[in-house]
C-alpha cells in the first residue's frame, strides 16, 4: 500500500485508509466514530446549506459540541492511515497532520463570527480554508526542527 494512497483513502472517509492498511479494527472504530461525530453534529446537513450558499441555516443546523470532535479524528485517521503505510518514517512528519487539525478546530470556533470581505464564511468553509495555514505551519515547523539537533 502506497502512503499516499492510503492517505487520500483516509481523506475520502476515516477509516477508509486503515481497512487498506489491513487494519480491519481501527478502521472499522473510526469509520463507527466518523458517522458518529458526522450525525450527531448535523454536519452533512450544514455541508449542503453551505454549498448553496445558506451560511446562516448551516449554523443552525450544527451541533457545535460534537463538531469539535471533528477536526482531531479526522486529521489523526489521516496521520495514522498515511504511518502505516510507510509515510511516517520522515522525522516530524506528524506536524502538518498536528498543526492543521488544531487551524480546523481554530476556524470553527470563529466560523460564526469572522467575515472575510464582509461575508460571513460559515462552520464549513472557514474551516476548510483553516488546513492551508495549518499545514504550510507544520511543514514550515517540521522543516525548522530537522535543521536543529536537540540531541
Amino acid at each position: 500500500m502506497d502512503a499516499k494512497e492510503a492517505l487520500f483513502w483516509s481523506i475520502a472517509l476515516p477509516g477508509f485508509g486503515q481497512l487498506l492498511n489491513g487494519k480491519w479494527f481501527k478502521g472499522a472504530v473510526f469509520v463507527a466514530l466518523e458517522f458518529l461525530v458526522n450525525v450527531q453534529a448535523n454536519f452533512n446537513l450544514a455541508i449542503i446549506a453551505s454549498f448553496q450558499g445558506n451560511i446562516d441555516l448551516a449554523i443552525q443546523q450544527i451541533d457545535f459540541q460534537w463538531l469539535m470532535f471533528y477536526p482531531c479524528l479526522y486529521f489523526f485517521a489521516m496521520w495514522d492511515a498515511f504511518k502505516d503505510a510507510g509515510g511516517g518514517k520522515k522525522r516530524y512528519s506528524f506536524l502538518p497532520f498536528v498543526f492543521s487539525a488544531y487551524f480546523v478546530t481554530v476556524g470553527l470556533i470563529f466560523s460564526t463570527k469572522l467575515r472575510i470581505f464582509g461575508v460571513l464564511i460559515g462552520p464549513v468553509w472557514l474551516p476548510m480554508l483553516s488546513v492551508i495555514p495549518g499545514v504550510l505551519v507544520g511543514l514550515l515547523l517540521q522543516g525548522i526542527l530537522k535543521r536543529r539537533s536537540f540531541t
